[in-house]
């Protein structure tokens, strides 16, 4: 048996395929990603279910009018930042909380992103590759990519839009504040048995 090094060509090669699996501000902001109505909403409400503390990634779907469908949170692996590693985790918790919207010609649901992380709200090569992995689990899940948040020891802030606040920030506790929800599915009839039961009832 023979051990030794990965050849430092291989070592190079993986580094530059992570380095491309990023996406730059300039790259986010003229994707054309929806601008959030409310975003203080949406992370005051994300904050206050998740508590994410630094390293921890929330992932929410909104409906067309921006209220909840489904969120989940997970803690990033330390492991060096790749877009295509984030992707494949931000699947995998959208297929836990939310079928999928393949089936339709045009996105309706949208996904955002809230990354709590250590540092100042200036954008690092971890955004990036978080903003890359969005982007491509979004494509992959038939969901329309939404914004990415940062969550910091500044306060919020929706890169590549320049909006953000003060609160809250990634010590501060949560709001009484929620996000709000879409209503639940109105419940399938039973058709024809269901009006004849409906109509022995109001003998």
């Amino acid at each position: 048996m023979t051990f030794g090094f990965a050849p430092a060509s291989a070592a190079a090669s993986t580094s530059a395929a992570a380095a491309n699996r990023l996406l730059e501000p300039a790259e986010w902001a003229a994707a054309g990603i929806p601008l959030l109505r409310n975003p203080r909403e949406i992370v005051s409400g994300l904050h206050a279910r998740h508590h994410p503390q630094p390293a921890t990634a929330v992932v929410a779907v909104l409906d067309p009018d921006e209220r909840l469908c489904a969120s989940a949170s997970f803690v990033r692996r330390s492991a060096p930042a790749d877009g295509w590693m984030f992707r494949n985790a931000l699947l995998a918790q959208l297929r836990r909380v939310i079928p999928h919207d393949l089936r339709r010609r045009t996105p309706v649901r949208t996904a955002v992103l809230l990354y709590c992380r250590e540092g100042d709200a200036r954008w690092t090569e971890e955004d990036g590759a978080w903003m890359w992995g969005l982007r491509d689990a979004c494509t992959l899940h038939g969901l329309r990519c939404g914004a990415y948040i940062t969550l910091t020891r500044d306060g919020w802030q929706v890169l590549g839009e320049g909006r953000g606040g003060r609160r809250p920030h990634s010590a501060s506790a949560p709001e009484p504040f929620a996000t709000s929800e879409a209503p639940p599915p109105i419940p399938r009839t039973g058709g024809a048995s269901e009006v004849l039961r409906r109509a022995a009832a109001a003998r």
